[in-house]
């Protein structure tokens, strides 16, 4: 099924059949030395937004291209085009070989054609327009539905994002393998009024589902949409009645699934293996030794089913698999392209990514979490006199070098002799990876992913991202806030 669709739209749709693709990419460079690709992308998004009862937005695009890349030793030669044809490909690598005109490293290959591999997630595409009135429904329903919770509520803006993604890719160490890649997701921001306070709600996620699909979702028993409402509405509420945050060093414990952004950007990105190369990484040279406290298993996993970080393949073709990052606190693995790969002579984890075409593929994580303990979430709250029950994060700061970081809790409680108490606002989480992560003392058996709405940035280039973990407690950290 996948084979059909990638020929449809990449190939048949371009006049190229697969055995000019043999012949192009057998005109890269290619030796011990050399390594290159092509990749060709057909991608669909569509946007869909309703703001205070009225479709404010209705958005639809096709991006297509290619892009040829050669890399020798450490440098690369890039080139890309949004005109998919034989003679736009074939005048790119015209141009590379002009470069390597004097050197005879051009072989024969054996490829296989688009072999199967496993799928986590369905081909059909979110984007239908036999849809479009149940999309503008749905959006008017759920507005309707948040409005009726509270009658504070007086703002309220839906967008409804879909992505239809296509790529093939082939290269000189014998890949000839595509992908297709559905995401959808659904984003609520509402604003709560109260005498003279206002504070906003927010929420969202989604998946590499179709439409029928999103829709269909149930998360605790409920359909998945109203939970998202739900769940933008519980925060909204909470911050009108919060109370500004005392600041100090206190015991904090992280609540499942969304809080796992602390970890994919304090620990994940320092993973990334071309800041390991550079050395610009404080995880450097740290393979096999202690990182975090032991009770700590880390992993990437972009085989997870549904999962919005989840792929069949990486952006070089290499079929992806479960990493092993962390191990009972002990450093296992970095997250590797090829290129990074090579020139540590270790293999690619299958972590290449890119947000198009139009850029380089660069290592990056898909669904990163941790593993759950043998607690109860109640044990850990239990444990602590007094500290903060975070149960999300928003925007923050990372140094990749040091390991400091600073994230901003966007829903948060006091913790008063072992009780939650009241919600608070305006606080900070302060710290350094590795101390941090060594600071941990337990970590419960609830593990949860967010819901499926990350997006990770690096380089200028976004990409979807999933996180997760069980509820954890750090046994100090330092907050920023309000004194008590």
């Amino acid at each position: 099924m996948s084979k059909n669709i990638i020929y449809k739209y990449i190939l048949e749709k371009n006049n190229i059949s697969e055995f000019d693709l043999l012949n192009l990419i057998s005109d890269l460079p290619s030796s011990n030395l050399f390594y290159s690709d092509i990749f060709l992308q057909n991608c669909v998004n569509e946007s869909l937004s309703l703001e205070q009862k009225i479709i404010k937005n209705n958005y639809f695009k096709i991006t297509s291209g290619f892009s040829t890349r050669v890399i020798y030793n450490d440098k690369t030669i890039f080139c890309c085009s949004n005109n998919i044809s034989f003679k736009s490909i074939l005048n790119s690598i015209k141009n590379i070989r002009k470069i390597y005109l004097n050197k005879n490293i051009f072989n024969k290959f054996n490829m296989i054609f688009l072999p199967n591999i496993n799928c986590y997630y369905n081909f059909i595409s979110p984007i239908n327009f036999s849809f479009n009135k149940k999309k503008i429904d749905l959006l008017f329903y759920l507005d309707n539905y948040i409005r009726k919770k509270d009658r504070r509520i007086k703002y309220v803006c839906l967008d409804l994002f879909s992505t239809y993604d296509i790529v093939l890719i082939l290269s000189t160490d014998n890949v000839f393998i595509g992908d297709v890649r559905p995401l959808i997701n659904l984003s609520i921001k509402i604003k709560l009024e109260d005498n003279l306070n206002q504070e906003i709600g927010v929420s969202g996620g989604g998946g590499r589902y179709s439409y029928k699909e999103f829709i269909l979702k149930k998360k605790n028993g409920v359909n998945f949409l109203k939970y998202l409402a739900n769940k933008a509405i519980k925060m909204g509420i909470n911050n009108l009645n919060a109370i500004q945050s005392p600041y100090g060093i206190f015991p904090v414990v992280l609540g499942s699934g969304c809080p796992g952004v602390l970890l994919h950007e304090a620990v994940g990105h320092g993973l990334e293996g071309d800041f390991i190369r550079k050395k610009n990484s404080i995880y450097y040279n740290l393979l096999g030794k202690k990182v975090a406290s032991s009770c700590c298993t880390i992993i990437d996993n972009p085989t997870l089913v549904f999962k919005r970080g989840s792929l069949n393949i990486d952006d070089e073709g290499t079929i992806t698999k479960k990493n092993v990052l962390v191990k009972n606190g002990i450093l296992k693995s970095y997250i590797l392209d090829k290129l990074n790969a090579k020139l540590m002579n270790l293999d690619s984890t299958g972590n290449a990514r890119r947000e198009s075409y139009n850029f380089l593929p660069i290592p990056r994580m898909t669904n990163t979490y941790m593993l759950p303990g043998k607690y109860n979430l109640e044990d850990l709250i239990n444990s602590v006199d007094y500290g903060l029950y975070v149960v999300n994060l928003s925007g923050g700061q990372v140094d990749i070098i040091s390991g400091k970081f600073v994230f901003t809790i966007s829903e948060g409680y006091l913790i008063n002799n072992g009780v939650i108490t009241n919600s608070i606002k305006l606080a900070t989480l302060i710290g350094s990876s590795i101390d941090i992560m060594s600071n941990i003392s337990m970590i419960s058996n609830n593990l949860e992913f967010d819901d499926g709405l990350g997006t990770c940035g690096k380089d200028g280039q976004n990409v979807p991202v999933c996180v997760g973990q069980p509820a954890l407690k750090i046994n100090s950290i330092i907050v920023g806030g309000i004194k008590k």
